[in-house]
């Protein structure tokens, strides 16, 4: 898929089987796989290649499981091994791999983040949600307490 199809979320990727896929499910893919951008010119010359870095290390997943004590979306009540680590801002859009830009969560809402307005920032080092306009006028940031001992 060229990369303004990816952006602009209009044409088709076409996966190795031939199997179409639209860019949302592509971009939903990239986000756990391990893709390496390339960018080409017109004569489909390779010019510039991205990062490769996008996986968490096991390291970086201990210290997401220590912070965010399962999914971190509000009142969400899953556990920890059910949740992958989602990029705050997108790994295609320049997000980098570190914990400030990473949160914890379940399939469910790792979903709502990519198809919705909800939000998620980490302030003070902990995630917090933002809830779209049509829920919260005020759109006052809120998160999950649910596993919370001590924090």
């Amino acid at each position: 898929m060229n990369l303004n199809t990816l952006l602009d979320g209009i044409g088709t990727a076409t996966l190795p089987s031939g199997c179409p896929l639209s860019p949302s499910a592509a971009r939903r893919l990239a986000c756990d796989a391990e893709l390496v951008p390339i960018v080409l010119n017109g004569k489909s010359v390779p010019v510039d290649v991205g990062r490769t870095r996008r996986l968490v290390k096991p390291a970086q997943r201990d210290a997401l499981i220590t912070r965010d004590q399962g999914c971190a979306f509000p009142n969400c009540p899953l556990p920890t091994r059910w949740t992958d680590a989602h990029h705050i801002k997108h790994w295609l859009d320049g997000g980098n791999t570190d914990l400030d830009n990473l949160v914890l969560l379940c399939r469910r809402h790792h979903r709502l983040l990519h198809h919705t307005e909800w939000t998620v920032a980490i302030t003070n080092g902990l995630p917090y949600f933002t809830p779209p306009k049509w829920l919260d006028y005020h759109q006052k940031p809120i998160r999950n307490v649910l596993h919370r001992l001590t924090l």
